[in-house]
């Protein structure tokens, strides 16, 4: 590895040229070189190899056996060499087989993947994409490791030094049954504070968020009774009871089974960001999957 270290690879590619032209003034001439150049390089490669490598002929030079010995094996090193440093070559979405593996909670996948769907489908039919849980504390480490492309977290939350892209901002809205009594007229506080509460809390187990946090710095709290881990299984259970949630706008949107009203206290909403890492920033595949669900949601 030492004497390797020494070399020119810039050498290797005159040692091509020669072996091919077995002529020093061709060899120049199809390498832009001058004549003495070529033979300064001859000259340094005869020396790192302890070889004359090409000897005068009758019609040009003629290759040693060393030289010979070297000569598939040096195209071959050189062909790959020049593939590996050659600009990365434009992203076939029709064509690629690719599996693309994204970290998402049930929100992200309902408001960030399911609007890129169709379109990724159309775009890359030979694709795949695998949806894993998003644990927050885990997806730096994992997208560092290439164990995920992407992630989809809140803005303010995201890890320290992995590339985003805020996908849009978002609100709370309150949300209850289609007929639900308490939801006809504007929810007063005072209402708002007596209705039973679903929350979602997903590390589990928790049954307070931002809604009652802004109600304590008020010195107010809200009945909460049920508490999950997923946001999908509250619209279930609040369509099937008198239960009531604070959930973000998207998720609830175009849902016709509920009925949506704008709380009697501002709760502070927040952005939802596109995560990676820096290992993949340039990749053309990623930037195309990239802008594909930037350009959907």
């Amino acid at each position: 590895m030492s004497n390797f270290g020494r070399l020119d690879l810039n050498l290797l590619v005159t040692l091509d040229v020669l072996l091919m032209e077995h002529n020093v003034t061709r060899a120049a001439e199809r390498m832009s070189l001058s004549q003495p150049s070529v033979s300064t390089h001859l000259a340094k490669l005869r020396e790192f190899f302890d070889d004359p490598l090409l000897l005068p002929g009758p019609r040009g030079m003629r290759p040693t056996a060393r030289a010979e010995a070297l000569r598939e094996p040096l195209r071959l090193a050189l062909e790959v060499l020049e593939q590996t440093v050659s600009p990365a070559s434009p992203f076939e979405a029709a064509t690629t087989n690719i599996t693309w593996r994204v970290a998402a909670t049930d929100y992200g996948e309902s408001t960030a993947l399911l609007p890129a769907m169709a379109q990724l489908r159309q775009a890359a039919p030979n694709s795949r994409l695998a949806v894993l849980e998003m644990v927050p504390a885990r997806i730096a480490r994992q997208a560092e490791m290439g164990e995920i492309d992407l992630a989809f977290h809140t803005q303010d939350c995201a890890p320290p030094g992995m590339r985003q892209r805020v996908l849009f901002k978002e609100k709370y809205v309150l949300v209850g049954r289609i007929g639900h009594p308490a939801l006809q007229t504007p929810v007063t506080l005072a209402q708002f504070k007596q209705l039973e509460h679903v929350v979602v809390s997903p590390n589990g187990g928790g049954f307070s968020g931002i809604t009652d946090q802004t109600l304590e710095e008020v010195g107010l709290a809200r009945r909460v009774v049920l508490s999950v881990p997923h946001f999908l299984f509250v619209k279930s259970v609040i369509g099937k009871t008198d239960l009531v949630a604070m959930l973000p706008e998207r998720l609830v949107r175009d849902s016709s089974d509920i009925q949506i009203a704008e709380p009697p206290v501002v709760i502070p909403g927040y952005e939802l960001a596109m995560l990676w890492d820096e290992r993949s920033h340039r990749d053309p595949a990623h930037q195309w999957l990239r802008e594909l669900i930037a350009q959907s949601v």
